[in-house]
């Protein structure tokens, strides 16, 4: 019989987690937007180097009435205040002031760094991989085990295909969704969002439902 930690354990340790990472990040913590994003590095790079360039809000504003005034003709933008004669000269030099940094206001709109996100990953992996080791229990395997052999299918192909299908039907529910169960489970129903509440109550009620059609009809 398999040993578990009990309950309160793993509430205690999920809280945490979620907690921390939310303090550190100031960011929901879900594992299929973090695959998501780490799955599409490219393009989010791309957006990071973007978001980089404009999180001063001067730069910001200053690039918004130069784009407004490039649309809509140099009158509908303010005129620049004309420099001073003893500026001129100041006025030919570099601005070699470093980027500032984002604002408290500005940074918590932007997404959380790529590398936090694959951070993420690789400490759920690790994690995973360090409990199987020292409660004993690590084994490298091709089958779900008899309890999956028992309720699915005990052939092998059989159960390449079921895994292969019930994997892309749950990357679908969670895009669909807008997020997965620790997303919508642990911080959007820990910060009351009421489309996280309906989620999590659909997805936990649709596995019980399915659980007891497994084990009690089929």
């Amino acid at each position: 019989m398999t040993e578990y930690w009990p309950w309160w354990a793993g509430a205690v340790g999920l809280a945490l987690t979620t907690i921390n990472y939310a303090v550190t990040t100031d960011r929901s913590f879900g594992v299929s937007g973090a695959w998501d994003r780490v799955l599409h590095w490219r393009a989010e790079r791309r957006v990071e180097r973007v978001n980089a360039q404009f999180a001063d809000e001067r730069v910001l504003a200053e690039a918004l009435a130069a784009a407004a005034a490039d649309q809509f003709g140099a009158g509908s933008a303010a005129p620049a205040a004309r420099p001073a004669p003893h500026d001129d000269a100041r006025a030919s030099e570099p601005d070699v002031r470093p980027p500032a940094a984002a604002s408290p206001a500005l940074a918590s709109l932007l997404p959380a760094p790529l590398i936090s996100q694959v951070a993420l990953l690789l400490s759920v992996f690790v994690g995973g991989w360090v409990a199987a080791v020292t409660t004993g229990r690590f084994q490298l395997r091709l089958d779900m085990g008899a309890a999956f052999a028992q309720i699915v299918t005990d052939k092998p192909i059989a159960m390449i295909g079921a895994l292969f299908v019930g994997g892309l039907l749950v990357g679908f529910g969670t895009r669909l969704a807008g997020g997965c169960s620790s997303g919508h489970g642990l911080n959007g129903c820990g910060r009351l969002q009421p489309v996280s509440i309906v989620a999590t109550a659909v997805f936990f009620g649709t596995g019980v439902l399915v659980s007891f059609l497994l084990w009690k009809v089929i």
